[in-house]
Protein backbone atom coordinates (compact mmCIF):
# COMPACT_ATOMS: atom_id res chain seq x y z
CA UNK A 1 0.00 0.00 0.00
CA UNK A 2 1.42 3.17 -1.24
CA UNK A 3 1.57 6.28 1.93
CA UNK A 4 -1.26 8.29 0.25
CA UNK A 5 -3.13 4.91 0.81
CA UNK A 6 -2.26 5.01 4.17
CA UNK A 7 -2.98 8.51 4.79
CA UNK A 8 -6.48 7.98 3.67
CA UNK A 9 -7.12 4.54 5.71
CA UNK A 10 -5.62 5.98 8.58
CA UNK A 11 -8.47 8.94 8.39
CA UNK A 12 -11.21 7.05 8.14
CA UNK A 13 -9.77 4.55 11.23
CA UNK A 14 -10.02 7.85 12.90
CA UNK A 15 -13.75 8.83 11.61
CA UNK A 16 -15.06 5.32 12.98
CA UNK A 17 -13.30 6.09 16.37
CA UNK A 18 -15.64 8.94 16.50
CA UNK A 19 -18.71 7.54 15.04
CA UNK A 20 -18.72 4.55 17.56
CA UNK A 21 -18.57 7.01 20.37
CA UNK A 22 -21.16 9.04 19.36
CA UNK A 23 -23.85 6.66 18.49
CA UNK A 24 -23.30 5.07 21.76
CA UNK A 25 -23.64 8.42 23.58
CA UNK A 26 -26.85 8.35 20.95
CA UNK A 27 -28.05 5.24 21.60
CA UNK A 28 -27.67 5.94 25.50
CA UNK A 29 -29.77 9.10 25.28
CA UNK A 30 -32.15 7.17 23.15
CA UNK A 31 -32.79 4.90 25.96
CA UNK A 32 -33.44 7.26 28.58
CA UNK A 33 -36.75 7.14 26.65
CA UNK A 34 -37.21 3.70 25.63
CA UNK A 35 -40.67 2.07 26.65
CA UNK A 36 -41.31 5.11 28.26
CA UNK A 37 -44.31 6.39 26.08
CA UNK A 38 -42.26 9.16 24.50
CA UNK A 39 -44.00 11.95 22.37
CA UNK A 40 -44.90 10.66 18.63
CA UNK A 41 -45.44 13.43 15.84
CA UNK A 42 -45.90 12.38 12.36
CA UNK A 43 -44.22 14.22 9.76
CA UNK A 44 -44.02 13.27 6.02
CA UNK A 45 -47.83 14.19 5.63
CA UNK A 46 -48.52 11.71 8.79
CA UNK A 47 -46.75 8.46 6.98
CA UNK A 48 -43.66 8.40 9.51
CA UNK A 49 -43.59 9.05 13.21
CA UNK A 50 -40.62 10.70 14.80
CA UNK A 51 -40.76 10.83 18.81
CA UNK A 52 -38.61 12.85 21.29
CA UNK A 53 -35.70 10.44 21.69
CA UNK A 54 -35.20 10.46 18.01
CA UNK A 55 -34.67 14.57 18.44
CA UNK A 56 -32.59 13.70 21.62
CA UNK A 57 -30.21 11.15 20.04
CA UNK A 58 -29.97 13.47 17.30
CA UNK A 59 -28.67 16.44 19.37
CA UNK A 60 -26.08 13.86 21.01
CA UNK A 61 -24.95 13.38 17.53
CA UNK A 62 -24.23 16.72 16.78
CA UNK A 63 -22.97 17.93 19.14
CA UNK A 64 -20.59 14.92 19.43
CA UNK A 65 -19.53 15.23 15.81
CA UNK A 66 -19.87 18.48 13.64
CA UNK A 67 -17.23 20.03 15.87
CA UNK A 68 -14.99 17.12 16.14
CA UNK A 69 -15.11 17.66 12.06
CA UNK A 70 -15.85 21.34 11.19
CA UNK A 71 -14.96 20.61 7.26
CA UNK A 72 -17.66 18.10 7.10
CA UNK A 73 -20.83 18.27 5.83
CA UNK A 74 -24.02 17.19 7.95
CA UNK A 75 -27.27 15.19 6.24
CA UNK A 76 -29.88 13.90 9.16
CA UNK A 77 -33.26 12.68 8.77
CA UNK A 78 -33.79 14.81 11.73
CA UNK A 79 -31.96 18.13 11.01
CA UNK A 80 -32.95 20.43 8.02
CA UNK A 81 -31.63 20.00 5.21
CA UNK A 82 -28.85 22.75 4.49
CA UNK A 83 -27.85 22.35 0.40
CA UNK A 84 -24.25 23.34 1.73
CA UNK A 85 -23.56 19.71 2.04
CA UNK A 86 -23.69 19.11 -2.03
CA UNK A 87 -20.30 21.81 -2.13
CA UNK A 88 -18.75 19.56 0.54
CA UNK A 89 -16.83 16.07 -0.34
CA UNK A 90 -17.32 14.55 2.81
CA UNK A 91 -20.25 14.47 4.75
CA UNK A 92 -21.79 13.23 8.03
CA UNK A 93 -24.78 10.68 7.30
CA UNK A 94 -27.02 9.80 10.27
CA UNK A 95 -30.08 8.83 11.04
CA UNK A 96 -30.68 8.93 15.08
CA UNK A 97 -33.17 5.66 15.23
CA UNK A 98 -33.72 4.26 12.30
CA UNK A 99 -36.77 1.92 13.11
CA UNK A 100 -38.84 4.60 14.72
CA UNK A 101 -41.92 2.67 14.82
CA UNK A 102 -39.83 -0.51 15.93
CA UNK A 103 -39.03 1.92 19.35
CA UNK A 104 -42.40 2.98 19.69
CA UNK A 105 -43.27 -0.83 19.98
CA UNK A 106 -40.78 -0.98 22.24
CA UNK A 107 -38.65 -3.89 20.14
CA UNK A 108 -35.27 -4.20 20.63
CA UNK A 109 -33.68 -4.02 17.14
CA UNK A 110 -33.44 -0.61 16.12
CA UNK A 111 -30.19 1.21 15.69
CA UNK A 112 -28.78 4.38 15.59
CA UNK A 113 -26.93 4.84 11.75
CA UNK A 114 -23.89 7.07 11.30
CA UNK A 115 -21.74 6.87 8.35
CA UNK A 116 -19.55 9.01 6.75
CA UNK A 117 -19.40 9.46 3.25
CA UNK A 118 -16.70 10.98 0.77
CA UNK A 119 -17.49 11.50 -2.94
CA UNK A 120 -20.57 9.34 -3.24
CA UNK A 121 -19.84 6.75 -0.97
CA UNK A 122 -19.80 5.38 2.61
CA UNK A 123 -16.69 4.91 3.79
CA UNK A 124 -16.70 4.78 7.55
CA UNK A 125 -20.02 3.27 9.02
CA UNK A 126 -21.37 2.33 12.61
CA UNK A 127 -24.54 0.40 13.20
CA UNK A 128 -25.49 0.35 17.34
CA UNK A 129 -28.39 -1.57 18.43
CA UNK A 130 -28.18 -0.19 22.54
CA UNK A 131 -31.16 -2.66 23.90
CA UNK A 132 -29.29 -5.66 22.17
CA UNK A 133 -25.54 -4.05 22.91
CA UNK A 134 -24.57 -5.29 19.03
CA UNK A 135 -22.39 -2.72 17.48
CA UNK A 136 -21.54 -3.12 13.70
CA UNK A 137 -18.63 -0.88 12.44
CA UNK A 138 -16.98 -1.04 8.51
CA UNK A 139 -14.10 0.88 6.85
CA UNK A 140 -13.94 1.21 2.84
CA UNK A 141 -11.82 -1.42 2.04
CA UNK A 142 -11.60 -3.10 5.44
CA UNK A 143 -13.63 -6.01 7.35
CA UNK A 144 -17.20 -5.31 9.02
CA UNK A 145 -17.08 -6.24 12.34
CA UNK A 146 -20.33 -7.04 14.91
CA UNK A 147 -18.68 -6.80 18.39
CA UNK A 148 -15.34 -6.62 17.78
CA UNK A 149 -15.91 -10.16 15.44
CA UNK A 150 -15.29 -10.28 11.79
CA UNK A 151 -18.17 -10.77 9.71
CA UNK A 152 -18.01 -12.71 6.08
CA UNK A 153 -21.03 -13.80 4.38
CA UNK A 154 -21.03 -17.09 3.36
CA UNK A 155 -21.82 -18.73 -0.17
CA UNK A 156 -25.25 -19.64 -0.62
CA UNK A 157 -26.67 -22.83 1.17
CA UNK A 158 -26.87 -25.97 -1.09
CA UNK A 159 -30.21 -26.95 0.75
CA UNK A 160 -32.54 -24.74 2.79
CA UNK A 161 -34.77 -21.67 1.36
CA UNK A 162 -33.37 -18.40 0.66
CA UNK A 163 -34.40 -16.35 3.53
CA UNK A 164 -35.69 -13.05 2.12
CA UNK A 165 -36.76 -10.20 3.82
CA UNK A 166 -39.08 -8.22 1.71
CA UNK A 167 -43.21 -6.82 1.53
CA UNK A 168 -45.32 -9.22 -0.11
CA UNK A 169 -45.57 -6.99 -3.13
CA UNK A 170 -42.10 -7.02 -3.84
CA UNK A 171 -42.01 -10.81 -2.79
CA UNK A 172 -44.77 -11.95 -5.72
CA UNK A 173 -42.11 -10.28 -8.33
CA UNK A 174 -39.83 -13.20 -8.23
CA UNK A 175 -40.71 -16.19 -10.62
CA UNK A 176 -43.05 -18.69 -8.96
CA UNK A 177 -40.34 -21.35 -8.96
CA UNK A 178 -37.48 -19.84 -7.86
CA UNK A 179 -40.31 -17.90 -5.46
CA UNK A 180 -40.99 -21.98 -4.39
CA UNK A 181 -37.30 -21.65 -2.89
CA UNK A 182 -37.90 -18.47 -1.15
CA UNK A 183 -38.62 -17.75 3.05
CA UNK A 184 -39.90 -14.79 3.69
CA UNK A 185 -38.43 -13.87 7.11
CA UNK A 186 -40.55 -11.62 9.60
CA UNK A 187 -40.43 -7.95 8.93
CA UNK A 188 -38.02 -5.86 10.55
CA UNK A 189 -38.99 -2.06 11.00
CA UNK A 190 -35.47 -0.98 10.89
CA UNK A 191 -33.64 -1.15 7.34
CA UNK A 192 -30.47 -0.74 8.33
CA UNK A 193 -31.11 -3.57 10.90
CA UNK A 194 -32.56 -5.98 7.83
CA UNK A 195 -29.14 -5.02 5.82
CA UNK A 196 -27.21 -5.82 8.85
CA UNK A 197 -28.65 -9.33 8.78
CA UNK A 198 -27.40 -10.05 6.04
CA UNK A 199 -24.06 -9.29 6.64
CA UNK A 200 -24.05 -11.83 9.65
CA UNK A 201 -25.75 -14.10 8.45
CA UNK A 202 -29.33 -14.45 9.67
CA UNK A 203 -31.02 -13.70 6.57
CA UNK A 204 -29.59 -13.97 3.09
CA UNK A 205 -31.46 -10.76 0.70
CA UNK A 206 -33.54 -7.72 1.28
CA UNK A 207 -35.97 -6.06 -0.62
CA UNK A 208 -35.85 -2.45 -0.56
CA UNK A 209 -39.07 -0.21 -1.65
CA UNK A 210 -38.61 2.38 -3.45
CA UNK A 211 -37.88 5.50 -1.09
CA UNK A 212 -35.26 5.04 1.18
CA UNK A 213 -33.12 7.78 1.82
CA UNK A 214 -29.33 7.98 2.44
CA UNK A 215 -29.85 8.44 6.45
CA UNK A 216 -31.44 4.81 6.02
CA UNK A 217 -28.42 2.90 4.31
CA UNK A 218 -25.37 4.60 4.19
CA UNK A 219 -24.18 2.76 7.09
CA UNK A 220 -25.44 -0.25 6.60
CA UNK A 221 -24.51 -0.59 2.98
CA UNK A 222 -20.81 -0.18 3.68
CA UNK A 223 -21.06 -3.06 6.51
CA UNK A 224 -22.70 -5.40 4.04
CA UNK A 225 -20.24 -4.33 1.71
CA UNK A 226 -16.95 -5.57 4.10
CA UNK A 227 -18.91 -8.50 4.44
CA UNK A 228 -18.57 -9.77 1.18
CA UNK A 229 -22.53 -8.36 0.37
CA UNK A 230 -24.17 -5.53 -2.21
CA UNK A 231 -26.39 -3.27 -1.81
CA UNK A 232 -27.96 -2.63 -5.52
CA UNK A 233 -30.84 -1.58 -8.18
CA UNK A 234 -32.21 -4.28 -10.56
CA UNK A 235 -29.49 -3.47 -13.33
CA UNK A 236 -26.61 -3.82 -10.59
CA UNK A 237 -25.69 0.12 -10.47
CA UNK A 238 -24.76 0.95 -6.37
CA UNK A 239 -25.78 3.46 -5.10
CA UNK A 240 -24.57 7.32 -5.16
CA UNK A 241 -25.11 9.40 -2.25
CA UNK A 242 -25.35 13.20 -1.30
CA UNK A 243 -27.35 13.79 -4.58
CA UNK A 244 -29.76 16.69 -4.32
CA UNK A 245 -32.67 14.12 -3.71
CA UNK A 246 -31.69 12.00 -1.06
CA UNK A 247 -34.02 9.14 -1.65
CA UNK A 248 -33.64 5.96 -4.10
CA UNK A 249 -35.90 3.78 -6.02
CA UNK A 250 -35.74 -0.39 -5.42
CA UNK A 251 -32.95 -1.85 -4.24
CA UNK A 252 -32.17 -5.55 -3.11
CA UNK A 253 -29.23 -6.33 -0.90
CA UNK A 254 -27.66 -9.73 -0.71
CA UNK A 255 -24.17 -11.23 -0.85
CA UNK A 256 -22.31 -11.01 -3.93
CA UNK A 257 -22.89 -14.47 -4.98
CA UNK A 258 -26.53 -14.32 -4.21
CA UNK A 259 -27.47 -11.26 -6.13
CA UNK A 260 -27.13 -12.46 -9.79
CA UNK A 261 -29.23 -14.94 -9.35
CA UNK A 262 -31.96 -13.16 -7.78
CA UNK A 263 -32.31 -10.19 -9.86
CA UNK A 264 -32.40 -12.82 -13.04
CA UNK A 265 -35.25 -14.15 -11.32
CA UNK A 266 -36.82 -10.80 -10.56
CA UNK A 267 -38.99 -8.33 -12.45
CA UNK A 268 -37.81 -4.67 -12.14
CA UNK A 269 -39.89 -2.55 -10.11
CA UNK A 270 -40.27 1.43 -10.67
CA UNK A 271 -39.92 4.42 -8.45
CA UNK A 272 -43.64 4.99 -7.73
Amino acid sequence: MVKAEVKAANRWDADLALLISAAKDAGAAAMTYFRKDPEVTWKNGGRSPVTEADFAANRVLADHLRPARETYGWLSEESDDDPVRLTQETLFVIDPIDGTRGFIDGASNWVVSAAIVHAGRPVAGVLYAPVRDELYTAVAGGTAHKNGVALSIADPRAEGPLRISGGKDLMKRFEPDFAAGIERTAHVPSLAYRIAMIADGRIDATLVKPHAHDWDIAAAELILECAGGRLCDCEEAPVIYNRADVSHGFLIGAGNAVIPGLLRHFSPVGDS
